[in-house]
């Protein structure tokens, strides 16, 4: 894959809209794109995943760790970054990711988006700002689904 094809995949989701072109383009540099085949487990619940992935192409279930009776969630939308805390906290992954279709992922390693935000004190701003968002939105979403199982 070409630097420049991941670096447009990454100037197509919507998180990385905080890196500037240069900041996308090194952290292209370092990313890998990923394929798998349908059925095929992503990552595993309670993994310490080594970065986060942007879906090129395909569609992913997302199964929350520890739910009862499965209940994913399907994520098919391009530039999707799935796991951003990822990026900046080595901490087990919460859920199960299992291709549903034939999937394409570009995969942004932790220690490239580290470095960058190292180097630039406004960029880990950005990303810290973004994530906490993105967590919120996350977590407000989740809420009405614990009132109604009776949990709040």
């Amino acid at each position: 894959m070409q630097h420049d094809d991941a670096a447009i995949i990454l100037g197509n989701a919507d998180f990385f809209e905080i890196c500037s072109a240069e900041e996308r383009r090194m952290l292209a540099f370092a990313s890998e794109r990923k394929r798998y085949a349908a059925s095929n487990i992503i990552a595993k619940s309670g993994e310490v995943p080594e970065g986060a992935m942007v879906l090129i192409s395909g569609t992913v279930s997302v199964t929350p760790d520890g739910a009862g009776e499965p209940n994913p969630y399907v994520v098919s939308q391009t530039g999707t970054l799935i796991g951003s805390a990822a990026l900046v906290i080595a901490k087990p992954r919460p859920m199960t990711i299992t291709a549903v279709t034939i999937v394409e992922v570009l995969f942004v390693p932790r220690r490239a988006f580290l470095k960058l935000a190292n180097q630039s004190p406004e960029l880990a701003r950005r990303a810290a700002q973004r994530i906490r968002a993105d967590l919120s939105s996350y977590l407000e979403a989740l809420g009405p689904a614990k009132t109604l199982r009776g949990d709040g």
